[in-house]
């Protein structure tokens, strides 16, 4: 494991520091993080919102547990796909574990890929107005009876900016975006601009970034590594509990349409690749409209993210 030998002078940090890893899947914000961890002698926030499920850890590509040992982690499968579980509820949750962790330690590392998740720490959630409920059902019956793809598009009318940015293939999103534009008649997206909420740390935020035909081919290696590892296994088990939220995420639900019979092995592998592409590419655009983050290529050396992240301090 690297280990990077650069003295950090205590009287040096004067203010309480959050660095946030964030970048698309399979760039190695992990591996960064936990280097991060190491030097700064510290623990990591996950804000990887597929990685809080006890029973998801192939398809979410949990850290091993030779990383989890090597930095102390929160927020890894700490519930359970039957639980509730919101992005209001993590803010809370990750805001008083930060609170705790800086009694001890000034830096804290967060790291993952779920942007709105990482939003909520760093700059707080925005203020939504109140949906009428027979919205969201009416919503709910239609994504039940035409399927997700029919409201994809109806966002993607009402709202471009909102179908470009959210995370298109989770269902509770778009019909979230769908309620806020149906019910007050103005895109989801315009309420993307409340006033950052004040934080007592300061957040430097490291974004990691490739070529888009690197992005695509690591993503591409780390699905057949998964299906290898027993992805397929792991989606079986959880085959009875496909209508959870929780579940209606890429690497399952694709496996669930092959164990209906609809869809062959192989092809379901291939949409799962595509769809992980796909949200890489959505990761991004989410991501750079950021100006705070600092992007470095994946194959950085460490000692100059460390060094920009002491010029920050």
């Amino acid at each position: 494991m690297l280990f990077i030998a650069i003295n950090v002078d205590a009287n040096f940090i004067m203010t309480k520091i959050l660095i946030s890893i964030v970048g698309p899947t399979a760039i190695g914000k992990t591996a960064l993080s936990i280097k991060l961890a190491r030097h700064f002698r510290t623990e990591i926030i996950s804000a990887d919102s597929r990685q809080f499920f006890k029973e998801m850890n192939i398809g979410t590509a949990v850290p091993s547990l030779d990383e989890l040992n090597t930095a102390k982690h929160h927020f890894i499968q700490h519930i359970s796909v039957k639980d509730n579980y919101s992005v209001g509820d993590f803010e809370r949750d990750a805001i008083s574990r930060i609170r705790e962790i800086h009694n001890d330690n000034d830096v804290v590392v967060m790291v993952g890929g779920s942007g709105l998740y990482v939003k909520a720490v760093t700059k707080g959630l925005d203020n939504f107005p109140q949906v009428d409920e027979k919205i969201r059902l009416d919503l709910n019956e239609k994504l039940k009876n035409e399927g997700l793809e029919v409201l994809q598009k109806q966002l993607k009318i009402l709202d471009t900016k909102a179908y470009e940015a959210i995370a298109i293939d989770n269902p509770q999103r778009v019909v979230r975006a769908l309620e806020i534009c149906i019910s007050t008649t103005k895109p989801y997206s315009s309420f993307l601009t409340n006033p950052e909420k004040n934080r007592n740390f300061k957040t430097i935020s490291i974004g990691l970034d490739a070529e888009r035909s690197i992005i695509y081919d690591r993503i591409n290696q780390r699905v057949d590594i998964m299906v290898k590892n027993g992805l397929i296994e792991e989606a079986r088990e959880l085959f009875g509990h496909k209508d959870l939220n929780a579940l209606k995420t890429v690497g399952y639900k694709e496996l669930f349409k092959y164990f209906e019979g609809e869809w062959t092995l192989d092809f379901a592998i291939s949409e799962i690749k595509k769809n992980t592409r796909r949200f890489a590419k959505r990761q991004l655009t989410w991501f750079r409209k950021d100006e705070s983050i600092k992007w470095f290529d994946y194959t950085s050396d460490i000692k100059h993210i460390i060094r920009h992240i002491e010029e920050q301090l």
